[in-house]
Order: C-alpha cells, then structure tokens, then sequence
C-alpha cells in the first residue's frame, strides 16, 4: 500500500478502489493500535497512509463530481 500513486489509482475501478480504501483503513487502524501499545518502529507509516486515504477519497469525489457534469 506505501507509496500508492494517483496515477496508479485512476486507473483502477470503483470497485477496485473502495477495497483498497477499506484496506488502507484497517491498516492506519493496525497502525495506531501498535503505536498505543509502543510496538510502532516506523511513526512515518501513519502520515503515508493517511496520504493514500486521502488520494484514494480524491479520485473517488474527481469521479463523482464528472458523473454529475456529464448529467447537467
């Protein structure tokens, strides 16, 4: 999941992109529990993966909003 493209992810379909979205979720979940616990070596993998959310939200609200372009 690190280092997700938005290139890489305009390609894929919604389908695609709502799993990889569930599994960016369960992993900054994962994440933060090992950082509560003290696990977490890496603190720079929580910011990584709350950039990919937020790519993945993007170019689910760029389709949105062309859908709704095309109707008017």
């Amino acid at each position: 999941m690190k280092g997700t493209k938005v290139k890489e992810m305009t390609g894929l379909g919604a389908g695609e992109l709502e799993t990889k979205l569930d599994d960016a979720y369960k992993e900054l979940f994962n994440l933060r529990f090992q950082r509560a616990q003290g696990q977490l070596t890496d603190t720079n993998s929580l910011k990584t993966v709350r950039h990919t959310i937020a790519r993945i939200k993007t170019v689910m609200r760029q389709r949105e909003l062309a859908a709704q372009e095309k109707k008017a």
